[in-house]
């Protein structure tokens, strides 16, 4: 950074010490002074040090320091967010650490990551991001970007053989159905999850269509894919998931499995695995997996490709 390599170069001692804002260093070889200054600007967003080498230049130095900060304040109005969050970085005693919106982004990264494993409820001070990122436009194009790129991988990918044994799996919630309108009433993620009212709402085939899958679903029919339809919703919910589906413009798979009273012991993951496994043993190339759980896709078989569509509201092993 400029602001370490005066530092250095004043002092002929290498550093990696941000300086506090505001701070003054004489430096012991040169008679000038160094003015340690912080902005906001996503242009300028080290510290910036400032050379008074000469009484005369002091007053010239200030200008310019107004200068910058006033132009840092004007870069932040037009230039725009550089991310979604507006993202600030504050410094406390010598430590960089991130605001709460930049917290909560970086939280639900590293959930699409499967980095953050297990946990049972979005984190109260993250429930409002989440929410706001789940009804988004940005949203909307993380997944229509997900879907994007099974198109460029179906475009030169598989060469069927049109023996009736090529395959392509679906889950079904945040996959081809949104359940966003039962979350709205139920925290985004941020309550525990509450199976009974959430198979009420099931129960109701009203989850609306998600678009852009929609679209994807009969281009991989039309194909000549066969499309397996996996879930971990309960085999009890079949009449009003298939209803649901049907109703939204879904139809022509080849089968819908739902987890029965044995399957309900098992992890989803290992579920998920043994309904691949039944595949394979019949003579199915499953080409491709698109899930919006981490768990759709783990344990053996695997799938030739998998494609993670965005969720940060629930997760599910």
């Amino acid at each position: 950074m400029f602001c370490l390599l005066l530092y250095e170069k004043c002092f002929g001692v290498t550093t990696r010490v941000i300086p506090e804002e505001g701070h003054h260093c004489i430096c012991p070889t040169r008679h000038f002074t160094l003015i340690c200054f912080f902005t906001n600007s996503p242009i300028l967003e080290y510290p910036i040090f400032i050379s008074l080498a000469h009484p005369f230049f002091e007053q010239m130095a200030k200008s310019l320091v107004l200068t910058l900060i006033i132009s840092s304040l004007f870069f932040g109005l037009v230039s725009g967010d550089w991310n979604i969050l507006n993202q600030r970085w504050m410094r406390k005693k010598g430590v960089v650490r991130a605001n709460l919106k930049t917290y909560c982004e970086s939280w639900r990264i590293n959930v699409e990551l499967n980095n953050i494993r297990g946990f049972k409820v979005v984190p109260q001070e993250c429930v409002e991001h989440v929410k706001k990122y789940m009804t988004s436009s940005q949203y909307n194009a993380d997944l229509e970007r997900a879907v994007e790129e099974v198109r460029i991988y179906l475009s030169g990918c598989c060469t069927l053989k049109g023996d009736g044994k090529d395959s392509w799996i679906f889950d079904i919630d945040e996959t081809l159905l949104s359940t966003i309108p039962y979350y709205k009433k139920h925290g985004f993620g941020g309550e525990k999850l509450n199976a009974t009212t959430l198979e009420a709402w099931m129960k109701e085939s009203n989850a609306p269509a998600l678009d852009h899958t929609l679209e994807l679903f009969h281009e991989i029919k039309n194909k000549g894919i066969k499309i397996f339809l996996v879930s971990s919703r309960k085999e009890t919910l079949r009449s009003p998931t298939v209803d649901n589906l049907v109703k939204v413009g879904y139809h022509g798979w080849t089968s819908l499995t739902l987890r029965g009273l044995d399957d309900e012991l098992l992890e989803v993951k290992k579920y998920h695995s043994k309904v691949r496994q039944q595949l394979v043993d019949e003579g199915y190339r499953i080409w491709g997996i698109v899930g919006d759980q981490w768990s759709s896709f783990e344990g053996l078989p695997f799938a030739k490709r998998t494609f993670k569509v965005p969720n940060s509201m629930y997760y599910i092993a």
